[in-house]
Formats: structure tokens, sequence, C-alpha cells
């Protein structure tokens, strides 16, 4: 007989800072006393673009800002904010040093690649969104996701492959399309065995308590 589990699927970037912190936020939910009676956890990580339209060699971080943010002025009142939700989540957010912003449909590609079969792409998530927000490395660049796979105990010629493989980011493209005709158009979005959603960075009391509603249900 199969052992109870719990299944959290995550939609989400990995140049999104409220990503970031939405996953330091499940961290501790699932670490919290009452979280011993879950039963076993398997997260699955989930491709969505804030910017599929960016150039595949991504765009100057400035021009990006102006373009969304009407200029620096607007973006750094609101980065701030970030800032110090990331200082509450444990983290320490760089976002003054990215220089370049990139297309993440390849980096999405490097999860799906990590996560073949039955394997954890936790991991490999998180690397990336160190490698964007603290060490400021281009992600979008095939080279860069190689390393970061390599590090990551990975082969990074299949990894480079799997990135580059048109085939493979059709497939991210279409997993991206499918979060959006669910109605999922802001992220992270949390999906509790199928049952239950939570949208955005929740605090830890509330993803925990939607992990219970879910398990109850």
């Amino acid at each position: 007989m199969n052992s109870p589990t719990l299944t959290i699927d995550i939609v989400s970037d990995v140049v999104c800072p409220w990503c970031y912190i939405g996953k330091r936020k499940l961290e501790a939910a699932l670490a919290l006393p009452e979280a011993a009676d879950l039963p076993n956890v398997v997260i699955r990580w989930h491709p969505f673009q804030l910017n599929p339209d960016l150039p595949q060699q991504g765009i100057s971080r400035k021009q990006y800002l102006e373009d969304k943010f009407g200029g620096p002025q607007r973006a750094a009142e609101i980065y701030e904010r970030v800032r110090a939700a990331g200082r509450t989540a444990g983290l320490e957010l760089n976002i003054d040093g990215i220089t370049l912003q990139p297309n993440t449909l390849a980096a999405h590609a490097l999860i799906a690649f990590a996560q073949q079969g039955d394997a954890d792409g936790g991991d490999i998530k998180e690397r990336l969104l160190k490698a964007y927000f603290v060490e400021n490395r281009f992600i979008g660049s095939p080279d860069v996701l190689a390393e970061i796979a390599d590090e990551a105990g990975l082969n990074p010629d299949a990894a480079r492959t799997f990135v580059t493989d048109p085939d493979a980011l059709r497939a991210v493209a279409q997993a991206d399309a499918q979060a959006r005709s669910m109605g999922i158009n802001g992220v992270p979005f949390f999906i509790f065995n199928q049952k239950v959603a939570v949208s955005g960075a929740q605090d830890p009391a509330s993803l925990l308590a939607a992990m219970q509603q879910a398990v109850g249900a």
C-alpha cells in the first residue's frame, strides 16, 4: 500500500523575487511543528515567464526597469520593499547588482532537465534563484546554465544540450501557456494536492493551513 503524499505544485519564475521569498516561506511552513503531521511531501516546479517576450540574449537591466516601471526611481521604491521582505525571509537580495535581464525559457528547461523521471528539481531551482538574485549571473546563457548544472552534480554537457533543444524549449513554453490558460497570471502560485490553491508569497501559517486543508479535503 502506497503511503499518503502531499503534492505541492509551484508555478513560478526564476527572476521573480517574490517567488524566491515564497520558496523560503514554504520551507518555513514545512518546518513548523504542526507540519510534522503532514504526509510525505513531493514538490513539482512549473514554469512561468514574467517576461516571455525578452530576446534570448536578454536586455540591459536599466532598459528593463525603464520599460516596466517608468524608470529607475520608481523601480528603486518598489525594490526597497522587496529587499525588506527578502530580509524578513532570510534573504539578502542583491537586486542592484543585476546588469542583464534574461529571458528565462532556457532556465526553466534546466529545471525540467533536473526533474526528469521522479528527480527533485528543488536544488536547481534554488541555485538559479541564488545565481540571479545573489550572485548576479546571467542565467539566460546556456554556458552559465551548464555551469550551474555541473555545480549541482548534473552532467553539464547533457544539460547544455537539453536547454538549447528546440523541443525542450517548446515544451516549457507550452507549460507556461497552460498555466496562463488555468487563469494563473501572477506568481508564485501554489497548488496543494490539486485541491487548494494559494496565490502569492503568503506567510508560513497560511501556507500550512492550506496544506492541512488539502490533506483533509
